[in-house]
């Protein structure tokens, strides 16, 4: 059981630090710049290890930020409802590529600025090989050791996205607190921030989109702010500092001044 749940969490952490640190803070919002080798690795090698191509997931993510909670937002609970946002997600992904692949305007508007294309599987409609190798892996796994569970607990662990989009989208527009007054719906939910990244302070990330670290109180917890400072810590990638969201205490500080 300890095997297989370390196995899960090694995964689910390789999957997680991909998009939360590389796909979201890195690509989509440039929170944080990643180093030239390390951002050719996300370019090309991101979508083998989620199955999720980095040009159409920025897409769908910056259109999430300019129409959020409008009709036009690709995966709100405003308008998919609570727990229709897991097929909704799943569904805007396709069509964003399809609208990517076509030079559809109003998809190609939201990424002009990345200079590299979709990735060759999506292009050459070979989308699953990603899935199917993380299949063989589990069953490998769990063949030569004679655990089955083990596979099992490799492929939920590093195929977690759909769930970790679903809890983020849907309860971080639904349920919880606000600290910022921000035009959408975007809440706190500390649930989803502490299974995902920090990822769930969804309304402190709407205010402050720039920032590469999502908390903003004492007590709100930002795994992935912690992987970006360690990364930086080895050179990987650099963060911006100048619009890092301030700390409460500093906040407080400055408006009693």
């Amino acid at each position: 059981m300890l095997l297989c749940l370390s196995v899960f969490a090694a995964a689910y952490l390789l999957n997680i630090v991909t998009i939360t640190v590389f796909y979201h803070r890195g690509l989509a919002h440039r929170a944080v710049e990643l180093s030239p080798w390390l951002r050719r690795l996300v370019i090309h090698g991101g979508i083998w290890v989620t199955g999720l191509d980095p040009k159409g997931w920025v897409c769908m993510h910056r259109r999430h930020h300019a129409f959020s909670d409008t009709a036009d937002d690709p995966h709100s609970p405003v308008q998919f409802g609570l727990f229709g946002v897991l097929l909704g997600q799943l569904e805007s992904y396709e069509r964003t590529l399809v609208g990517l692949a076509k030079g559809n305007p109003d998809y190609v508007v939201h990424v002009a600025d990345l200079d590299f294309s979709t990735h060759w599987l999506n292009r050459h409609r070979v989308w699953f090989v990603p899935y199917l190798v993380h299949g063989i892996v589990a069953v490998a796994l769990s063949v030569t050791t004679g655990i089955w569970p083990l596979g099992l607990a490799y492929f939920a662990g590093m195929m977690s996205h759909p769930i970790q989009g679903w809890i983020v989208n849907a309860l971080g527009h639904a349920v919880g607190g606000r600290n910022f007054e921000t035009p959408d719906n975007s809440r706190n939910n500390a649930v989803a921030a502490w299974l995902i990244a920090g990822e769930g302070y969804q309304n402190n990330h709407h205010a402050f989109p720039r920032s590469a670290r999502f908390s903003y109180r004492r007590g709100e917890f930002d795994l992935g702010y912690v992987m970006c400072r360690g990364l930086a810590a080895v050179g990987a990638l650099e963060i911006d500092h100048a619009h890092l969201i301030p700390d409460e205490r500093d906040a407080l500080e400055e408006l009693s001044s």
